[in-house]
């Protein structure tokens, strides 16, 4: 199909997916149940950390996550001491482990303490940088507290040549306007057309297939040729796509 007949089809695709029903099969769901803005992003960057596996799994995983948070996150992030660490003992999601979300717990309240939180880490370190780029120096922020070397491969570095799935998914979560309510767009300082595409093997696979991506891995420079292919279709909000890529991998094996 040429390039009209494409973009139709995933308008078509990126409407049916992105509707209130795709929040009950999807991670998505646990963040909304939140409705301070803080809440919202920091239950959310813990889920999308944890979103690799099985989706069902990582449903579970992060309700038990915020049990143990006292369904408050931020509340919990901004009082959490070493008293607190006990309640952890073990929880794993995959190979992310006590140990791994209890230095998340720390890195984020050092970040809402001392940086202005989320959004503003994250404005500052993409100003006049692609918001790769600031993920990057986001992620050096992250990791400045003393931790275990082993806790830096669950905050993917987009400058090591990594798709970064799961952060972008985040940043796709509170950036991008949505106005059937699946993504949040709690965060104004940031532009959906900045957004990339959280590249996975299903969006990865049906990118290919549509002729979108020709690169073979799933990595950073993939990235870069898939968002230069959804931003032709679509410059202001590029990332509406993942919702079409996603859904007829998943949903259709197309």
């Amino acid at each position: 199909m040429d390039r009209s007949e494409l973009k139709e089809f995933l308008d078509e695709k990126a409407a049916f997916y992105n509707q209130p029903k795709f929040i009950e099969t999807d991670p998505i769901q646990i963040p909304h149940l939140f409705t301070k803005k803080e809440d919202i992003e920091i239950a959310a960057f813990l889920i999308a950390t944890i979103a690799w596996g099985n989706r069902k799994g990582i449903i579970t995983n992060g309700t038990k996550l915020m049990e143990l948070m006292e369904w408050s996150p931020y509340d919990f992030v901004m009082h959490f001491s070493e008293k607190d660490t006990q309640r952890f003992a073990g929880f794993v999601h995959r190979t992310f482990n006590e140990k791994d979300l209890i230095y998340f717990l720390k890195a984020l309240q050092n970040i809402y303490q001392h940086h202005g939180g989320l959004e503003q880490v994250f404005e500052n370190a993409s100003e006049g940088k692609t918001l790769q780029q600031g993920i990057h120096h986001v992620r050096s922020l992250f990791f400045a507290l003393p931790h275990l070397p082993r806790t830096e491969k669950h905050f993917s570095d987009p400058l090591k040549n990594s798709a970064a799935k799961r952060i972008n998914m985040f940043l796709r979560w509170m950036v991008r306007r949505d106005a059937a309510g699946v993504d949040f767009g709690i965060w104004s300082r940031l532009s959906p057309s900045q957004l990339s595409c959280p590249l996975d093997v299903h969006s990865g696979n049906v990118a290919r297939k549509l002729q979108l991506l020709n690169r073979r891995q799933n990595d950073a420079k993939a990235l870069v040729e898939l968002d230069t292919s959804l931003r032709r279709l679509d410059a202001i909000d590029p990332v509406k796509y993942d919702f079409a890529l996603f859904g007829l991998g998943v949903f259709e094996n197309f």
